[in-house]
């Protein structure tokens, strides 16, 4: 009998499908568009009112805003010219850089910043042990360097310009002493400047360095009082400027303004008889 032959099956496995082909690649691009678009939008939120007016006139004109805020590399603070408009953000950026020392806390009670007609007066007052300064020394300790070490490196990008002045309480020292409040007032200032130079600020931008002695307290009322015994910053405004092509306008409305109002009284006042 012959054997019988095996019978032999042969199944065909399905192949892949076709191609997928490039869609999900589209749709990923766009999920990643998207994505970056949120954090632009985010990141914009979180700016100041400056830089997004910096970046909306960019896109509006880019060539005429490249000297504008947040159109460099240079930082927020490059190119901020400080006005009266603008001085409440300068404010609040250098209280934001005081807040990250580490012995803020320690310090805070004597630092003060006030908005004058001067310009933004940064004062750095004394404690009964001394805060900044060793007692009667122009000597600064190492809180007072890192104050006036972290204020020049943000005033150092402004282009306003800037005065110290030192400031002393009525104690006077003794009579046969060399040394007073007026060499320790100037000497204290001066170490300042030495200190901001040194950090950040430009050699050209300190105008005036000036030791007031006990004549400018702070606390009429009480001149031996540690607060009399400060250094005051001032960051002073830049002198305004007209476009020239509204000077001529200008000149040429207020000369005619005066010559109105010159002749008409000059005629009603004129003595009887006379030439």
């Amino acid at each position: 009998m012959e054997k019988t032959r095996p019978i032999i099956i042969i199944k065909k496995k399905g192949g892949h499908g076709g191609h997928h082909g490039g869609a999900w690649k589209v749709a990923y691009a766009d999920f990643v568009t998207a994505m970056m678009a949120l954090f632009i939008v985010l990141w914009l939120l979180n700016t100041s009112k400056p830089v997004r007016d910096a970046i909306s006139g960019y896109f509006k004109d880019p060539s005429g805003t490249a000297n504008k805020i947040g159109t460099n590399m240079a930082g927020v603070a490059e190119n901020f010219t400080l006005s009266r408009d603008n001085m409440p953000k300068l404010k609040e950026q250098l209280q934001q850089t005081i807040r990250q020392m580490a012995d803020f806390e320690k310090l805070k009670t004597h630092i003060e910043m006030t908005i004058t007609s001067e310009g933004l007066r940064i004062e750095l007052s004394e404690s009964a042990s001394g805060t900044f300064f060793d007692s009667g020394s122009p000597k600064l300790k190492d809180d007072g360097r890192q104050l006036l070490g972290a204020l020049a490196q943000e005033l150092g990008k402004l282009p306003n310009k800037i005065s110290i002045e030192g400031h002393t309480d009525a104690k006077p020292y003794p009579g046969s002493a060399a040394y007073g409040n007026w060499e320790l007032s100037s000497d204290r200032a001066n170490a300042a400047r030495r200190v901001m130079q040194a950090a950040g600020i430009r050699t050209d931008q300190v105008t005036q360095v000036r030791g007031f002695a006990d004549q400018c307290l702070r606390k009429h009322e009480a001149p031996l009082d540690p607060a009399n015994r400060r250094i005051s910053l001032i960051v002073q405004y830049l002198p305004r400027t007209e476009p020239d092509d509204e000077k001529p306008a200008a000149a040429g409305e207020e000369k005619g303004e005066l010559k109105k109002e010159s002749t008409a009284p000059a005629a009603a006042e004129k003595p009887a008889g006379k030439p």
